[in-house]
């Protein structure tokens, strides 16, 4: 395969991790009722974790991301911010004040690097696709793997953008009650997710006490 079919694939692969709907995704477009680009700043936020993390993978610490109680850690604590975050916004929805309010002192930056550092999800990724797409990337020298490592978090970037884009544009024109509708809808995806993540992670440590 030449340098360009790589990246292609590459491309493609990393789309199909990107849209895939998670929590990134529920707190961008929630997130994006109020900031047009809050879905850049998340991606700067994801950024920050994922870029070293592909040189640590590339430095082979990826094995340590498919160990079982790593994962399950990971999980717990990922599943447990999910819920809260979850939670608040609901909480924020019973209130007479602006729907959007509880997310006017947080970060963007800072919402995309707890996100991303506590999803078990994304680091199993990486310790297994992001593997095998950065083992390849080496095969073509460290030119290649540069290239590889942007154009992966250009598509975070392109993606996230679009939903926050999207999310402002209709909750401008829909006005506040399609703000709560947004918001309800993502309060309420959180905190599947959240709950998701805490019944993994709790399964396995069984699973790992009775094994």
């Amino acid at each position: 395969m030449s340098l360009i079919g790589f990246l292609l694939q590459a491309v493609v692969i990393s789309l199909s991790g990107v849209m895939a709907p998670g929590p990134v995704t529920a707190v961008t477009l929630a997130a994006g009722t109020r900031s047009r680009h809050a879905g850049a700043l998340i991606a700067v936020g994801h950024g920050i974790v994922e870029f070293p993390l592909m040189l640590l993978v590339m430095a082979g610490i990826g094995v340590l991301f498919q160990l079982k109680g790593v994962t399950i850690g990971i999980g717990f604590v990922g599943g447990a911010f999910l819920l809260f975050m979850g939670l608040q916004v609901l909480a924020g929805l019973s209130q007479r004040t602006d729907p959007t309010d509880k997310y006017a002192g947080k970060s963007p930056v800072w919402i995309g690097i707890i996100l991303t550092g506590g999803n078990p999800y994304f680091l199993l990724w990486w310790a297994t696709v992001g593997l095998a797409l950065t083992t390849r990337a080496l095969t073509f020298g460290a030119t290649a793997f540069a290239l590889f490592a942007v154009i992966h978090w250009l598509c975070d970037l392109i993606w996230l953008e679009t939903l926050s884009w999207a999310s402002f544009k209709g909750a401008r024109i829909l006005g506040p009650k399609s703000q709560r509708i947004v918001l309800a809808i993502c309060a309420i995806a959180l905190i599947l997710i959240g709950l998701t993540f805490l019944y993994d992670a709790g399964s396995s440590l069984l699973k790992l006490k009775t094994g």
